[in-house]
């Protein structure tokens, strides 16, 4: 299994998760089996936005979580937040601090939302 080099951000996994064929679930195909992981912060915004009571959704998400592994979020990870700017789109930061903690590349939709991250990479794998 190779080792993890893109983090998906919680736009892609939507986009992935809503249509199999978007170029973003094309894009994770084409990588080598364990490249593209994902983060538990991510994983608990997509569990936050599908309900309880809706166990088919629950498990698509689980089966996807499985293929696309969800990173904890660690004291390295606590670190590069803490010395980000500060913003008050919190969530985003935590998953730009583990990128750049683990130093993957982000994979998002929303760029603007990073831009002002120095040294976080990022791709957009909507195009």
């Amino acid at each position: 299994m190779a080792e993890p080099r893109f983090l998906l951000d919680t736009n892609i996994c939507i986009y992935i998760l809503s249509d199999a064929h978007a170029p973003a679930a094309l894009a994770v195909e084409a990588q080598a089996k364990g490249s593209v992981v994902s983060s538990t912060i991510v994983l608990a915004e997509v569990l936050r936005g599908v309900p309880e009571s809706h166990a088919d959704g629950r498990l698509v998400v689980e089966r996807f979580f499985r293929l696309v592994e969800p990173l904890p979020f660690d004291a390295a990870a606590a670190e590069a937040y803490a010395r980000l700017p500060f913003r008050r789109a919190r969530l985003d930061r935590l998953i730009a601090a583990q990128a750049l903690a683990a130093g993957l590349t982000l994979i998002t939709n929303n760029e603007r939302d990073f831009a002002d991250i120095p040294d976080l990479k990022l791709e957009n794998w909507t195009l």
